[in-house]
């Protein structure tokens, strides 16, 4: 759908699993380690507030991790994402479809079928066939109905008592932890801010006059649509 796949790696087979192997190591040895130290030594950043430490990884990435040529590819792995082009978004309507839940569910003789406690009316031709019932886990009240691979219309709610699964997560913020962070994160966050602060600039310098100091052009179409 998303064009998205799961691949486990074999048991006992950790070539399966090298890349993200890879990352971690390279996460561990360059970053980690200065925010925890090594066992043997302490922490050379230690980091002051979990703002901090949400902070200094993504520039670790950008300014380090991303802007290093790749010894395979040749080149550093922003530069090869930016030759890309654009990402297709996918569409809000298909994200929530990748994202639904889905159960097996025998429909009853009366043509109902039954979830979490709920019981839904379907199509009288499902009755006594085994269905496919596919839900946004915070929303109990809009149900799609799949047989034998196909989509057959929807389920239509008769006694509701749960709108939301028992499994969804709670929209609820973890308990915030005290953690603490180092002159290398701090040297890479500084050569962080500037590089973006030098891409403001050459945008600054691109955008051409500046409408704050006033001018003749386009004047009177701005006053117009006033």
């Amino acid at each position: 759908m998303l064009g998205v796949k799961l691949v486990h790696s074999a048991p006992g087979r950790p070539a399966g699993r090298g890349k993200i192997e890879r990352a971690f190591g390279t996460i561990q040895q360059q970053f980690l380690v200065e925010v925890t130290g090594d066992g043997q030594h302490p922490a050379r950043h230690p980091v002051a507030s979990l703002e901090e430490l949400n902070d200094l990884p993504g520039r670790w990435v950008r300014t380090v991790c991303h802007a290093r040529v790749h010894s395979e590819t040749g080149q550093a792995p922003q530069a090869r994402y930016a030759a890309a082009g654009p990402p297709a978004r996918p569409e809000p309507a298909l994200l929530k479809e990748a994202f639904s839940w889905s159960v097996i569910r025998l429909v009853r003789k009366t043509a109902t079928v039954a979830l979490e406690g709920n019981v839904y009316c379907v199509d009288p031709f499902l009755a006594g066939r085994k269905v496919e019932l596919v839900f946004d886990p915070f929303d109990l009240t809009q149900v799609t109905v799949y047989w034998g691979g196909r989509k057959v219309g929807t389920a239509v709610p008769q006694v509701i008592g749960r709108h939301a699964h028992p499994k969804a997560p709670p929209d609820e913020d973890p308990a915030p932890a005290a953690l603490t962070g180092v002159d290398y994160l701090q040297l890479i966050a500084d050569a962080d801010q500037a590089a973006l602060g030098q891409q403001l600039n050459l945008a600054a310098l691109d955008g051409g006059d500046d409408p704050a100091q006033g001018g003749d052009q386009g004047g009177g179409d701005q006053e117009g649509r006033r």
